[in-house]
């Protein structure tokens, strides 16, 4: 395997809201995604999902608080937890997660990306 430039594959792509594979390990997917504006509230009932900001803000809202991750912060979202990610513009971010985890969860919106839809850059 060759090293990966996380910033270079940030430059690859420009939509919102729209997950990227980069690499997998053990089972995990690791992707890369922009925010801007809300996704959908959702859930993940077997897989918990960890999100690390690398430029702008994510707030990691849920139903008892709000988490505002900060670049170099993280933050693992438990299975089963309701929430929904919001950004501010041109926000960039990774997550790690098994690749059974649906994008939206439980929750199918016209902004949901199927499993077969998610691309490998």
């Amino acid at each position: 395997m060759k090293k990966i430039n996380i910033n270079e594959k940030f430059s690859q792509f420009d939509q919102c809201w729209t997950p990227k594979i980069i690499a997998q390990s053990n089972g995990q997917l690791i992707k890369i995604a922009k925010g801007e504006g809300e996704l959908v509230w959702h859930k993940h009932d077997n897989e918990d999902e960890l999100f690390i900001v690398f430029q702008g803000q994510l707030t990691l809202q849920l139903s008892n608080e709000n988490i505002v991750l900060n670049p170099g912060e993280m933050y693992v979202v438990p299975k089963g937890v309701e929430h929904c990610p919001k950004a501010l513009p041109d926000t960039h971010f990774l997550m790690v997660e098994p690749a059974t985890t649906a994008h939206t969860g439980n929750t199918e919106s016209n902004m949901t990306v199927a499993a077969d839809q998610q691309e490998w850059i």
